[in-house]
């Protein structure tokens, strides 16, 4: 980027002038398509007041996953549209999803990783994390294991670790391959075995799980301070007239324990679930932060304790936070969305691999999207939000 050297489509999202906007989009497996009906409704919208054939990756200046979010993210960055995400999912999903009968429970993941990692690559192709096919900021979430690390990594020239340093002691991000850290990315314990990615020469290769199992299945909180610290080189400007985040849940509920049911294996059933559940108590967190350090018309009930933390940050809000999201929770869905599902399509919707749930979990993602997403959350004017009432 030298002097009078034009700036990508990529530099201009990160480094140029004007108001800044995130996306967020959390992983969930199958269930990421309720994330897909959102992106649709906010599409259409932005469509309507801009230009009928934008492209979201136009609008967003970075657009980062975990997981099936990474998936999302991936495909929009490369300026895909809903249409095709949608299609994405209703192809990928039943492949990547499939049950063999001749895999063993316990001794192997569930499924074959080979099926994902080839539609992944039908996605973002043999391209590098430099790509200027990327249109707009990039980024994901994974879990090194080998190092015990959480690797939040973009197509940031800025950021570190982005050049191959003179002693080699390490290989720059912008030559890992997209289709890796996707799949680094989706690599969920018991579902998909782990993904190794070269580091550098002489040493074994990095061992990378889904990014899930960090504290950034949400991953809003990651890219907000990516957006800000010195060390990634981006410093955008903060305020709601700033800067603009959009977090898209793909579909939450409390994991009770039925203390009935134990049994024998009770100490270890509740290890087991105590583990699951810090998954929704760090995305809790992150939900709590955000909507404390931003002006949100969107708030969610955070616990009975704080409510949807409606106070202002104590130096005033950072941002504009829009959190988009359902509770697959019967009463919920039924207050809310006007659907009353029985309990075996609670449970089958909740799945993150069932490919069969697919249609119902869209229904709802629809459904729940022309409850929250408006025309006013999208204009120029961020003074003018509302709040509606806590989710």
């Amino acid at each position: 980027m030298g002097d009078g050297q034009e700036l990508s489509t990529r530099d201009r999202h990160l480094f140029g002038p004007g108001p800044k906007h995130i996306l967020a989009l959390d992983g969930g497996g199958v269930r990421g398509v309720i994330a897909v009906a959102f992106l649709e409704k906010i599409e259409t919208i932005l469509r309507k007041m801009r230009k009928p054939d934008l492209n979201l990756s136009e609008h967003f200046d970075l657009i980062g996953g975990t997981s099936t979010g990474a998936i999302i993210a991936g495909a929009l960055s490369f300026g895909k549209t809903t249409a095709e995400l949608k299609k994405i999912y209703h192809d990928l999903a039943p492949l990547a999803f499939h049950r063999s009968l001749f895999r063993l429970p316990f001794l192997q993941p569930k499924f074959d990783v080979e099926v994902l990692r080839r539609e992944i690559a039908k996605i973002v192709g043999d391209r590098t994390l430099d790509t200027e096919d990327l249109q707009t900021g990039f980024a994901l979430i994974a879990k090194r294991m080998d190092t015990g690390s959480v690797w939040i990594v973009a197509n940031n020239p800025r950021a570190p670790y982005w050049e191959t340093p003179r002693d080699r002691n390490f290989i720059g991000n912008q030559h890992y391959l997209i289709k890796n850290l996707v799949r680094a990315s989706t690599a969920a314990p018991t579902y998909f075995e782990p993904e190794l990615i070269p580091i550098t020469d002489g040493i074994p290769e990095g061992l990378f799980i889904d990014g899930g199992v960090s504290p950034h299945n949400n991953p809003v909180l990651a890219l907000f301070m990516m957006s800000r610290l010195k060390a990634y080189g981006l410093c955008w400007e903060t305020g709601p007239e700033n800067l603009t985040i959009v977090s898209i849940g793909t579909g939450g509920y409390r994991k009770r324990l039925d203390r009935a049911s134990l049994g024998r294996m009770q100490h270890v059933t509740i290890a087991l679930h105590a583990l699951m559940t810090v998954m929704d108590d760090s995305q809790g967190l992150a939900l709590a932060m955000m909507q404390w350090m931003g002006r949100s018309p969107t708030p969610w009930v955070i616990n009975s304790e704080i409510g949807d933390v409606s106070e202002t940050f104590p130096c005033g809000p950072l941002f504009r936070f829009l959190r988009y999201d359902v509770r697959l929770e019967g009463p919920w869905l039924e207050q809310h969305l006007k659907l009353k599902l029985s309990d075996a399509d609670l449970t089958r919707v909740r799945e993150m691999d069932n490919p069969g749930s697919i249609p119902l979990a869209y229904d709802i993602g629809q459904r729940a999207a022309e409850l929250q997403v408006k025309e006013a959350h999208w204009g120029d004017e961020p003074d003018r939000d509302t709040p509606s009432e806590p989710l």
